[in-house]
């Protein structure tokens, strides 16, 4: 596993071993993310989703505690993975990295609690997957605005952005940082792993 840029978030290129049936590879391996990260990853809830090329979600976070952290791949199609420090207090605040995650690198990322996530369509039928170690709570799930210009993502620009009201309406770092609304860094570095959550119906406003 390879460390980003962001502090607490790493990518994999797990190996695949293919032959005239097809192919086939070990997209998580909870022994290897606990060797590289020192802590478990205490599978809480599963989630897919499908996007239209140019489709952006995100940037989505949870409040810590009790945090949700992720381990992203793509299985079908090609998605630009962001992962954004949304810690306050952290030597990295505001720092992005991002990955291409597409069914041919079979690469996955993993981000701790308190990192921002979002990513882009690249292609139709884009199909990302993700385990979470906490289920998805409304009342705890934010959004900050993936063309803030204090971020600076680079997105990609060939095809016009489309995103959920959501999104489109979710507030800047500055305006949410002043807000209180994000989690601090030594939070973050305390919150203790694999706390679960009850999940809602309605799990709309997660994807």
């Amino acid at each position: 596993m390879r460390p980003l840029k962001v502090p607490g978030a790493w990518t994999t290129s797990p190996p695949s071993f293919q032959d005239d049936r097809g192919s086939f590879h070990e997209w998580f391996r909870g022994e290897d993310l606990r060797a590289v990260t020192g802590r478990p990853f205490h599978l809480a809830q599963a989630n897919c989703s499908v996007s239209r090329r140019g489709v952006v979600r995100g940037i989505h976070y949870a409040d810590v505690p009790p945090g949700q952290a992720k381990y992203v791949t793509c299985v079908r199609g090609a998605v630009r993975d962001v992962v954004v420090d949304l810690r306050t207090g952290s030597p990295t605040f505001g720092v992005w990295d991002a990955v291409r995650l597409d069914a041919d690198n079979r690469r996955a990322v993993f981000l701790s609690e308190g990192l921002g996530h979002g990513f882009q369509a690249l292609t139709d039928d884009a199909t990302v997957v993700y385990l979470t170690t906490s289920g998805y709570d409304p009342s705890r799930e934010h959004a900050v605005n993936p063309f803030d210009p204090r971020l600076g993502i680079a997105w990609d620009g060939d095809t016009p952005p489309v995103l959920s009201a959501r999104d489109t309406a979710a507030p800047g770092l500055t305006a949410v940082e002043a807000a209180g609304l994000l989690p601090s860094f030594d939070a973050c570095m305390n919150v203790p792993t694999g706390a679960t959550r009850p999940l809602p119906p309605d799990l709309e406003e997660s994807l």
